[in-house]
């Protein structure tokens, strides 16, 4: 079964590769003036590859992806930078794509190609330092506050994110979108470099007081700075187009047509679920529960299939990402009941870790009794240890796409193991 979960898994990464949802959405060259192209994000390689098979030497532009994703071009270079808190790379990429935006005249095209990332990828410091939005942003990292919370913050301190990049050219903007935030909102995908800032500084100011952070003392510049720009103006349109090419949903699609395709029903519980991981594996565990006792919602063998982004608030010193941790919960919840389970990021990268997620088997718990205290290794945020323990790490490498992350859940039929 744990084939065919992670069949399932590169089955839909590959239904839904960015090269092939770039180039299907790519406008004709336009027909007066330069194109310019941008991209940033996880899968900057592929989108960009795209661009350049479709437009052919006449582009010109830059590129940015995290560090292991990049690889050969032929038109526009790629270079790599640090995710997911920014480095100096990241600052070089934001300068360059800033300066070739102010370039563009009106009657030029800037085809600006966004995926996943991208907040750290692009990196354009706005009344405070490098150094202080990288602790900024690992605080809010390890807070459990979701990506949409993180990246109402980050738009408060930059010259690009929440439509500053599209504000600083006089060309005609189009932004091809790769989403890997639940609800797809274009705003928050990559802190929205081409999209109308939707939230406030008072927005930021009320998520560092909802983790707690506003009394942070490495954090006393950024709360000084969000308090006076709540006096300030906000900031002017963005003009954009901006066209959402692909999606969490769209990738859950392919993994319950993969299902029936195996003659198993499968059904989507959701492509936007957030909050802590231990209350989503209590919510699944829950439904394996009701589904083996009552039949209900859901009668087997069935698959559950979700997706969306949990968030961890990190109190432990282990490694671990939101998948892993996922996945150790549900196995504490169901126990000796155990599951079959899979839960990756489509990046190829869960958390601090070098792998995609992990599965579980029905057996986990029971094994890993003389081996783990799996307690002590939810309490220490340590479900990378556990699970390479195990050997139960899914491990992909990066995958060059970034529709944030899928689960897969299977109840076999009365008497079935598999």
């Amino acid at each position: 079964m744990q084939d065919l979960m992670l069949q399932a898994f590169q089955f839909a990464l590959q239904q839904n590769h960015p090269y092939t949802l770039t180039h299907k959405h790519l406008p004709p060259p336009p027909e007066q003036g330069k194109l310019a192209v941008l991209a940033v994000g996880k899968a900057a390689l592929p989108m960009l590859r795209a661009a350049e098979d479709f437009y052919g030497p006449q582009i010109k532009g830059h590129a940015v992806t995290r560090y292991g994703h990049g690889g050969e071009t032929r038109f526009i270079p790629l270079q790599e930078a640090s995710h997911p808190t920014p480095d100096e790379n990241s600052e070089l990429a934001a300068q360059q794509a800033l300066l070739l935006a102010q370039a563009l005249g009106p009657q030029d095209t800037l085809l600006v190609l966004v995926s996943g990332g991208g907040s750290s990828l692009w990196c354009a410091p706005k009344g405070t330092s490098r150094p202080e939005k990288v602790v900024l942003t690992r605080l809010l990292l390890n807070s459990g506050a979701t990506i949409h919370e993180i990246n109402t913050v980050r738009k408060q301190f930059s010259h690009i994110k929440g439509g500053k990049l599209a504000q600083g050219t006089r060309a005609k903007v189009i932004s091809l979108l790769l989403s890997d935030v639940p609800g797809d909102d274009p705003d928050v995908i990559a802190s929205g470099p081409t999209v109308q800032n939707t939230s406030t500084a008072q927005d930021a100011l009320d998520v560092l007081r909802r983790y707690g952070l506003d009394d942070r003392p490495e954090l006393k510049n950024a709360i000084l700075l969000l308090q006076q720009a709540q006096q300030q103006p906000s900031t002017g349109p963005v003009h954009s187009e901006n066209i959402l090419i692909g999606s969490n949903h769209g990738f859950l699609k392919s993994v319950q047509d993969f299902w029936v395709q195996q003659g198993i029903p499968a059904f989507i519980l959701g492509d936007t679920f957030t909050g802590e991981a231990r209350e989503l594996a209590a919510f699944h565990a829950g439904l394996v529960r009701s589904i083996r006792e009552h039949r209900e919602p859901f009668k087997p063998p069935v698959v559950l299939i979700s997706g969306g982004e949990a968030s961890v608030t990190v109190k432990g010193t282990g490694q671990g990402g939101r998948n892993q941790e996922f996945l150790l919960w549900l196995c504490w919840h169901l126990r000796e009941q155990g599951v079959w389970a899979f839960a990756a990021d489509t990046d190829g990268i869960d958390g601090t870790t070098h792998a995609a997620g992990a599965f579980l088997t029905p057996e986990t718990f029971q094994r890993s009794q003389n081996l783990r205290n799996i307690r002590q290794d939810l309490d220490n945020n340590n479900a990378f240890g556990f699970f390479e323990s195990m050997g139960q790490l899914v491990v992909t490498g990066p995958t060059q796409n970034n529709l944030n992350d899928g689960r897969m859940v299977f109840i076999p039929g009365d008497g079935a193991t598999s």
